[in-house]
């Protein structure tokens, strides 16, 4: 448990109640989190209450229950998933439901010691169910990061716990802009300029990104018709929610077909308790061909053969230097907070919001996946392409050109 100043935490589950998923009275809440989020959970039920939820439900994952199954179930069932988890996700997608989901590093390097082809199979908490609800708007929801002591000892190994995990706080709680009077307001704001910045993009009607830096030759082709996404979200009935509280990007969905070259990991990458540091990856035709890291590529590399649509590209995303994570200059080894410091490529599942209707998202990428990955920094140039193949700087240095 945390037991930090129970302010705090209110002030963490009031946004992600109201600016995050936008909680509506009388929805039912999906609250999902791992052991020791319970301070939280507790915090997010009441506000939601208080905003006339029908049913919070919650969801607790024990990675180190998974851990047993990894070491001791019979090879055959590890990628068995019970069906009654998927269906819960369905039926409050078809209730236009709300999902909180809280994240943070638990029990890192916990299966280092499982084989990683074994430990592939078994994709838990990862559901397709989950893909599909979020890639067709039927849910508001919002991701937030809790800080717990494991977590703040890999951020911060040189400080003592107490310290490590108040500096972790302090961090958490600048970039969700949790000392502004009003945060959700504060929010609101950032996710105008994000869309500004989107519609910007969109605009312009760019033919393809190159991304140049160290170890980094990547071009990725968009559609004719992407359309670039930043802020806040609608569901499909138009119910705005902010997804990702912090979030700092603006994204495009790419032609699966069309990505071309190298590119390194900028960031380690936390997949189910694996880091996988000095990622590198190889595109051909669109298709990640080659896989490789200092540490923990069979990971990835099982996840990226799951399906057809996981290994190619289903989202291109830029960061520029404006944010409040960045600048901090910390590795905080979360996908949330790490993704939300630099842009990023995810692997997988595109979504559809990104591409106009019609033959260009008939063609975007399917898959049970979505895993996002860090390849933007200071040192890496950004340049748009258009239609003729000239190139022009889109950012440099974490400005935009």
């Amino acid at each position: 448990m945390t037991h930090m100043s129970d302010s705090r935490i209110d002030r963490l589950a009031e946004l992600a109640v109201a600016a995050g998923a936008n909680v509506q009275a009388g929805q039912v809440v999906s609250v999902s989190g791992r052991p020791g989020y319970e301070e939280l959970v507790r915090a997010i039920a009441a506000a939601a209450y208080r905003r006339g939820a029908r049913f919070v439900d919650v969801a607790y994952f024990d990675p180190y229950v998974k851990l047993a199954r990894l070491r001791h179930a019979a090879e055959d069932t590890l990628d068995w998933v019970p069906p009654w988890m998927g269906r819960r996700v369905l039926e409050i997608g078809e209730m236009a439901g709300a999902n909180i989901a809280i994240t943070s590093l638990q029990a890192p390097g916990i299966y280092d010691g499982i084989d990683p082809v074994r430990a592939g199979r078994d994709r838990l908490p990862s559901l397709r169910e989950g893909i599909q609800v979020v890639m067709q708007a039927q849910v508001n929801w919002t991701v937030v990061p809790f800080p717990t002591p494991e977590w703040a000892a890999v951020v911060f190994p040189d400080l003592a716990p107490a310290d490590a995990l108040e500096r972790l706080w302090e961090q958490i709680g600048h970039v969700c802009r949790l000392e502004e009077d009003d945060p959700a307001a504060a929010w609101r704001a950032r996710a105008a300029e994000l869309t500004a910045t989107a519609a910007g993009l969109t605009e312009r009607r760019i033919d393809a990104l190159r991304f140049v830096g160290p170890g980094t030759d990547l071009t990725v082709g968009l559609f004719p018709t992407s359309r670039w996404l930043g802020g806040e979200e609608h569901r499909a009935d138009g119910l705005l929610h902010l997804p990702n509280i912090p979030t700092e990007e603006v994204f495009t969905t790419p032609d699966p077909e069309r990505t071309e070259g190298y590119v390194t990991s900028t960031m380690p990458l936390e997949i189910a308790g694996t880091v996988i540091t000095g990622l590198r990856v190889r595109f051909e035709g669109g298709r990640a061909v080659e896989i490789t890291a200092d540490h923990g590529a069979e990971v990835l590399r099982a996840r990226a053969a799951v399906d057809d649509g996981a290994a190619r590209l289903g989202e291109v995303a830029l960061v520029d230097g404006s944010g409040r994570i960045g600048p901090l200059g910390t590795v905080f080894y979360e996908t949330l907070l790490d993704e939300n410091a630099a842009s990023h490529i995810a692997l997988g599942a595109a979504y559809p919001a990104g591409v106009a209707e019609g033959p260009d998202r008939e063609r975007a990428n399917t898959s049970e996946i979505h895993i996002d990955f860090m390849i933007g920094g200071p040192e890496v140039t950004v340049y748009a392409v258009d239609g003729d193949g000239h190139e022009s700087v889109l950012l440099a240095d974490g400005a935009w050109a």
